[in-house]
């Protein structure tokens, strides 16, 4: 079947990019307003993208038909600052209590119980039940796509700390076993590891 996305609705194209680009990790970003009020949010277009500095992507779309950004974006446009909090297994209740939309004076360490953990180089904190983060310095913000619903924002980070659990990491590799890193599907599938396939 050949699918021209122009003829699409936004729905449908979101449908068939998060339907075949499986399994995506999820960041869970937390950042800080200037007032002082923490955010956490989870984000599945996210990755890797430099060893030379460290540095992550992920993607912020917009909120209420390209009129509104999300409070994420917000405070990391005017702070610079974030930290990356990879996502477990048993992290997935309250990680998905952050993916609602709540007004920006809401604290989702609070609404869902994750734990702040100070951070050793940037102002947001941590996330302390997650056993690897990333403290974070805002390189650069790219729009993408349209001002409207569908269109986002590419938010480009380099990593200046790493915390990792002291069981999880042996000569800088991570036993990704222990780690149990939850994974995005469609909709509100998720998954977790299954058979390992080495080559």
């Amino acid at each position: 079947m050949l699918i021209d996305p122009a003829q699409l609705s936004i729905k449908e194209n979101y449908k068939l990019l998060t339907g075949s680009i499986l399994p995506r990790p999820i960041a869970l970003v937390s950042s800080r307003s200037e007032d002082g009020i923490l955010n956490v949010a989870p984000f599945s277009f996210f990755t890797g993208i430099s060893s030379n500095p460290p540095t992550i992507c992920f993607s912020p779309a917009w909120k209420a038909r390209g009129e509104q950004k999300k409070d994420t974006l917000v405070n990391i446009e005017q702070t610079r600052e974030f930290a990356v909090n990879m996502t477990t297994v048993d992290m997935m209740q309250k990680m998905t209590a952050c993916a609602n939309d709540y007004p920006p004076e809401v604290d989702e360490f609070e609404v869902s119980g994750f734990t702040p953990k100070q951070s050793q180089v940037v102002v947001p904190p941590c996330i302390a039940e997650s056993p690897i983060n990333f403290e974070c310095k805002l390189l650069q913000i790219v729009p993408v796509g349209r001002r409207e619903a569908g269109g986002s924002f590419l938010v480009i980070g380099e990593i200046v700390m790493f915390h990792v659990a002291d069981d999880l990491i042996d000569n800088y590799r991570i036993d990704m076993e222990k780690l149990q890193p939850l994974a995005r599907l469609a909709g509100t599938a998720y998954c977790r590891l299954g058979d390992f396939i080495h080559s």
